[in-house]
């Protein structure tokens, strides 16, 4: 290229397919910043935030328009590039620092911290939690999602012991069952295998231990041991500082601050599931409710009853069922008290069978439907003395589907246990049930080997006996029934032959059409860029980047008759810019390839060296903070003046200047003035293309976040 105008557009043919796809065009290097923010999303945002739809839009539309493509905009603006070389060639001392340096702290620390120390008046304490039947209760359901229950059932435990061992005078009995209470303490949340363990100070762990192994008598040292009271400070600690400021940012939180606001269909299926009322009991008793219903599984749909709600409150749960255990001992597949694994229970479908629902009658008699029976062996209760159980549960086919549907809810989808498409059209005989019975089978076998659905009350009801016989079907929606609208239409066209034809098929077309969406659920669209966000995306120095198509093709100029080499480290860079840019001698080029094998690491520890002491002086915090102002204001002052063409030439003339007198004089001498002269000026002139320094940007970014984010490379 012998003009410098057109050195960019040589470039960008030589790339061809080979252009960092960012550079085809501006629409493009917005797409890829888009994606690129899609891919961090799990590494740099809290686990819950992606899951909010809206949430994750807004912030993939700000990240790359408003922060990361003004970024890149203004580091491969040959003025900022300029700037830099400024930097790193001033060989002149750097200027003293006028103030101490700033403490380390961890990465944007101060920027989190919060700067008005005002509680928030949507705070809430422990203590107004526990006054509130049903703050209490979504507290509980907080807990149950983030897998610490047993924090607060700890707590609740404990004060519950409290008041039963800080009595005068214990009768034998007592004892007797404050030390089974201490023993159930121990065994519950201070040995490693528990599941409910809580992390104490050994000493404390040591004490309980020894009083629950030793005689029941000892039992009456808990009331002057510091070993109970430290463990229940710990505990309420954590409730207090850790978990109750989470829960004020939580879901459960919000639902119960907007309750009311819900559609007036969901006040009335609340209402129609909330039987039980009028009944209360004190914060010890739910301590005794919830060491059964809450153990190490979600929270699935489960509801305590309504305490003396008003009528139209309303409650988060849309389908509210009452799938609590019971404390009675009627079945003894929900026995309370007992801790339930459904990993180890045994299932199977031998057989299709005929079900007599008695709520569908035709001419006396009742209509048989096929359902599946499934075969339950229940083993998990040996270690207490139990023998193995057997029972069959019958199931209809879309009950399946109603499981699904309530398992997704609560615990996201399952990749490895899935049902086959279910049929919406056509017959659900006895046939297609036989089909489908190993899939079936499949898919509930798989279901009970997930360790989080171990305990899980929906699917324990489901292979209960009598466990939720409407909640899997109040929802089961009936069968689209084509054939009674297919024979309603003739009736229609018979009804209109021959009267107002014209108005009746203009009608009849405007109904086949699709319906327009209702104005009151209005449909999430993404509108393409307005004029005003073009005018941002758009602009006089990189334009439309590149400009180029997905398919363009690189042109082969290859010279088959020279070998190619590759080049590895600083000292093979350097020739290859000697060889190509500043045309060196080839005695000299001899001369370095026959010193590469001497000089080559020496070179390279050198320039290590060399580039982290300039790095070492460059970020100093005066230094530093100068940068960092230059970035911010390209990025969030829109406002601005940009600098003027007179101060950037200004600035252009001094880089290319102090790019001269960087080169030594020795090697000036060598390789002559005038290539000395061309070679910089190549240089130069590369580096004032915008286009192409984005090229290297993004080059530079892609290896950046390779290094930050090594996860993604998997």
């Amino acid at each position: 290229v012998k003009n410098a105008e057109f050195l960019q557009q040589a470039a960008l043919e030589e790339y061809g397919p080979e252009l960092h796809v960012a550079l085809r065009s501006r629409r493009d290097e917005l797409h890829y910043l888009r994606k690129l923010t899609e891919l961090l999303f799990p590494y740099i945002l809290p686990p819950k935030t992606t899951e909010c739809r809206s949430l994750a839009l807004l912030i993939r539309e700000i990240l790359p328009g408003s922060v990361f493509l003004p970024s890149m905009d203004f580091l491969a603006d040959p003025d900022t590039v300029n700037h830099l070389l400024l930097i790193f060639i001033d060989d002149s001392p750097p200027e003293i620092a006028t103030e101490p340096t700033s403490s380390l702290v961890p990465f944007l620390q101060k920027f989190a911290e919060p700067r008005n120390k005002k509680s928030s008046v949507l705070k809430l304490e422990l203590k107004e939690i526990r006054d509130q039947q049903d703050l209490l209760f979504r507290f509980m359901n907080f807990l149950k999602q983030e897998g610490a229950v047993h924090v607060l059932q700890f707590c609740l435990t404990v004060e519950e012991f409290n008041d039963r061992i800080l009595r005068p005078e214990l009768s034998d009995t007592e004892k007797m069952s404050l030390h089974e209470e201490v023993q159930k303490i121990y065994r519950t949340y201070c040995l490693d295998e528990s599941i409910d363990k809580i992390r104490f100070d050994p000493f404390i762990v040591e004490e309980i231990q020894r009083i629950a192994e030793g005689p029941y008598m000892d039992v009456v040292k808990l009331q002057t041991m510091r070993c109970l009271f430290e463990a229940y400070e710990h505990v309420l600690s954590l409730l207090e500082n850790v978990f109750t400021p989470m829960f004020c940012h939580s879901d459960e939180y919000f639902r119960h601050l907007l309750r009311g606001a819900e559609s007036p269909t969901r006040n009335s299926k609340f209402n129609r599931t909330t039987q039980k009322r009028g009944e209360s009991f004190g914060i010890s008793k739910i301590g005794n409710k919830i060491k059964g219903v809450f153990k190490s599984s979600a929270m699935e749909g489960a509801m305590l009853p309504n305490y003396n709600l008003n009528e139209g409150e309303d409650d988060f749960i849309e389908e509210g069922v009452m799938v609590m255990e019971d404390d009675s001992p009627e079945e003894a597949v929900t026995t309370p008290n007992t801790p339930r694994n459904l990993a180890a229970w045994k299932i199977s479908i031998p057989y299709v069978d005929f079900f007599d629902d008695p709520s569908l009658e035709r001419k006396d008699r009742k209509e048989r439907i096929p359902v599946f029976c499934i075969d339950v062996e229940r083993n998990d209760r040996r270690a207490v003395g139990h023998e193995p159980e057997h029972w069959s549960v019958y199931r209809r086919y879309l009950e399946f589907y109603v499981l699904e549907s309530k398992l997704t809810e609560f615990h996201g989808t399952f990749p490895d246990a899935q049902l086959p498409s279910k049929r919406i059209i056509g017959p659900k005989n006895y046939e297609f049930l036989k089909s489908k019975r190993e899939e079936f089978q499949e898919y509930l076998q798989k279901l009970l080997q997930h360790p989080e659905l171990s305990n899980s009350q929906l699917l324990a009801d489901f292979l209960s006996p009598n466990g939720g016989e409407t909640q899997f079907l109040d929802k089961m929606l009936p069968d689209v029934n084509l054939g009674k609208i297919i024979k309603s239409v003739p009736g229609k066209l018979m009804k209109e032959k021959g009267q107002h034809l014209e108005p009746f098929i203009m009608n009849f077309i405007n109904s086949c059409e699709s319906p327009k969406p209702k104005p009151s659920r209005p449909e999430l669209t993404i509108l393409s860029p307005t004029s005003e966000n073009n005018k941002k995306l758009f602009n006089d120095l990189y334009k439309n980047n590149a400009n180029r198509s997905e398919n363009t093709e690189r042109r082969q100029n290859q010279n088959y008759f020279m070998e190619m080499m590759t080049v590895e480290g600083v000292y093979d860079y350097l020739m290859y810019v000697g060889r190509v840019v500043f045309r060196i001698p080839d005695w000299l080029h001899h001369l370095l390839m026959g010193g590469r094998i001497l000089f080559k690491n020496t070179l390279e520890l050198y320039t290590d060296y060399y580039l982290h002491s300039k790095l070492e002086q460059l970020f100093e915090e005066h230094r530093l903070v100068s940068l960092i102002t230059l970035l911010r204001d390209a990025v969030f002052c829109e406002n601005t003046e940009p600098r003027s063409l007179q101060d950037k030439q200004k600035r252009a003339k001094q880089t290319f200047e102090e790019m001269m007198r960087y080169i030594p004089d020795l090697i000036g001498k060598c390789i002559g003035e005038e290539a000395k002269y061309e070679g910089i000026r190549l240089l130069f002139d590369g580096l004032q293309q915008p286009v192409l320094n984005k090229q290297l940007t993004y080059v530079l970014l892609d290896i950046g976040i390779q290094e930050l984010f090594p996860e993604l490379s998997k």
